[in-house]
């Protein structure tokens, strides 16, 4: 038996897999850590958190599957899946980082969204790179870097994605996968799949700063080289697998692979996603090459910069009753006792509403400087009644991006598929069930784009076949349908979420002034 390894670097933790050729898990670990946020709005991460974590989540499913029985030499690649790394990591010409990479969630580049829109042929950026202008895209942090940095600028040979960096070190090897180039936005040609010297001479940014290398995310990019096989515990020469953006990989793990399937993944951001063969930056939604068969096909997608982020925020922020109390339950879940309390509050949190704007919002809002809220507080509202009100505004922002996206989608199939760690809740389920209209399924395993990653492995190893590798491993389970009275409910009360935005713009731009 043949047996990969999947990792997924991603924004608070990484994880890696191990599974045999039919996808049955013989290993899996993860590894936390929170990124570095120094400033208002700015959220970024030194590479060597990374790696270190890569170095520990793999050693240790090699570690358990040795235990298994499982021989090094039995596994034959590893994938490497990141978190949307942003700018990438700046590198000098000896591959050293010169600064934290600033990450998706990062909303720093103000200014630099702002020159952009004044002086470059935004019809002619849109029509090149299918992409907007925001502070979320990578081009924009790039430029931020050359505005605020130009010791850095002046030193950087590449920008590097957060798995291209580690498969370096990896391999020794600097490739970039289409997903992850496609996600920088202004510099990649979405129709050619290349780099775009027109969009990069326009913004300013040299092309010899991108990685002439770009692969799918199943090529093999190398092979592992000697220097790690004692860290490891793998052998030299195992195949290293391109991978892709995590929201992209974890849509693919859910074997999501053809038009109109579409999937939202719900970790600490939210990430809705389709699969189309063209694209229209006007709707508002962020596109890129797909991880599967990313020459034809392109992933299209809309989120919420803070969705778990939001949920771990409220708790840690007000839940420290149910904190405590859960230490004193065994395997206790400060979560669930909070669950447990909201799910008794009605659907709708009797008036309350919440903004889930807390690090500016993605599409289809835009705005860096948007700001989260609650709306209808009165004294007879409780911490329960809030913490349900949380859980159904990141419904509502999903719901927002899946109207949003309708409008460029061919089609959407019936059922929506859920997964990240949202997917552990019942509760927030049959509320996005209720929101957004769809049958909601999750995955029966519990892993996403690591299991994606792996699924690649051995794709680009031809460990299966192209007919395993589009229908994927996992089993989607039904979670939850909407109930035809709180669906009516909720999408007269969506209609009042949208107004929101609009409403408050004005003084959620006048707070943030200097």
């Amino acid at each position: 038996m043949n047996y990969v390894i999947g990792v997924d670097i991603g924004t608070q933790s990484t994880k890696a897999v191990l599974v045999d050729e039919r996808g049955t898990i013989v290993a899996q670990h993860s590894s936390g850590y929170h990124p570095d946020t120094p400033k208002p709005l700015w959220a970024e991460q030194w590479p060597t958190v990374w790696m270190k974590a890569v170095v520990e989540c793999i050693s240790r499913c090699v570690a358990k599957a040795g235990e298994a029985g499982v021989a090094s030499n039995a596994i034959k690649a590893v994938c490497v899946s990141s978190l949307y790394g942003g700018s990438g990591i700046p590198v000098d010409s000896d591959m050293k980082p010169l600064y934290p990479c600033l990450i998706w969630m990062d909303r720093r580049a103000t200014a630099q969204v702002d020159a952009v829109r004044a002086n470059v042929d935004l019809e002619r950026l849109y029509a090149i790179t299918g992409n907007g202008v925001d502070s979320y895209y990578g081009y924009t942090k790039m430029l931020w870097l050359r505005d605020n940095e130009p010791n850095v600028w002046a030193n950087t040979r590449f920008f590097l994605p957060p798995n291209a960096y580690v498969i370096y070190l990896l391999t020794g090897e600097v490739a970039v996968d289409h997903s992850s180039a496609g996600n920088i936005g202004g510099v990649y040609d979405i129709a050619k799949r290349d780099w775009s010297d027109e969009a990069l001479d326009m913004l300013g940014i040299p092309a010899t700063m991108m990685p002439e290398h770009l692969v799918e995310s199943s090529d093999v990019v190398g092979g592992l080289l000697s220097q790690w096989t004692e860290q490891l515990g793998l052998e030299a020469g195992t195949a290293i697998v391109a991978g892709g953006v995590d929201a992209a990989m974890a849509t693919y793990a859910a074997g999501v692979t053809r038009a109109g399937q579409h999937v939202a993944m719900i970790g600490t951001s939210m990430c809705w996603g389709y699969i189309n063969q063209s694209v229209d930056a006007h709707h508002g939604l962020i596109s890129m090459p797909h991880v599967f068969n990313g020459l034809q096909d392109i992933y299209v997608f809309g989120g919420a910069i803070t969705a778990g982020a939001s949920v771990t925020w409220y708790r840690e922020q007000f839940c420290h009753a149910e904190i405590e109390a859960a230490k004193a339950i065994p395997h206790g879940d400060p979560h669930r006792l909070l669950e447990e309390d909201a799910a008794q509050i009605p659907a709708g949190s009797d008036g309350v509403m919440f903004l889930p704007y807390l690090m500016g919002e993605r599409s289809p809002v835009w705005d860096a400087k948007a700001s989260g809220a609650f709306v209808g507080l009165s004294l007879y509202h409780t911490r329960a009644h809030l913490y349900r009100a949380v859980l159904e505004g990141v419904a509502y922002a999903l719901q927002h991006n899946i109207v949003a996206g309708r409008r460029g989608a061919k089609s959407l199939d019936d059922k929506l598929i859920v997964v990240g760690g949202a997917a552990h809740s019942d509760l927030w389920m049959s509320i996005i069930a209720d929101i957004t209209g769809f049958p909601v399924y999750t995955i029966e395993q519990d892993v996403e784009a690591a299991m994606g990653a792996a699924l690649l492995a051995a794709y680009g190893t031809k460990l299966i076949s192209q007919e395993t590798a589009r229908g994927g491993w996992v089993t989607l389970i039904e979670r939850a349908r909407p109930d035809p009275a709180r669906q009516s409910m909720y999408a007269e009360r969506f209609g009042i979420y949208t107004d929101l935005y609009p409403a408050l713009k004005p003084v959620m731009h006048r707070l943030q002034a200097k």
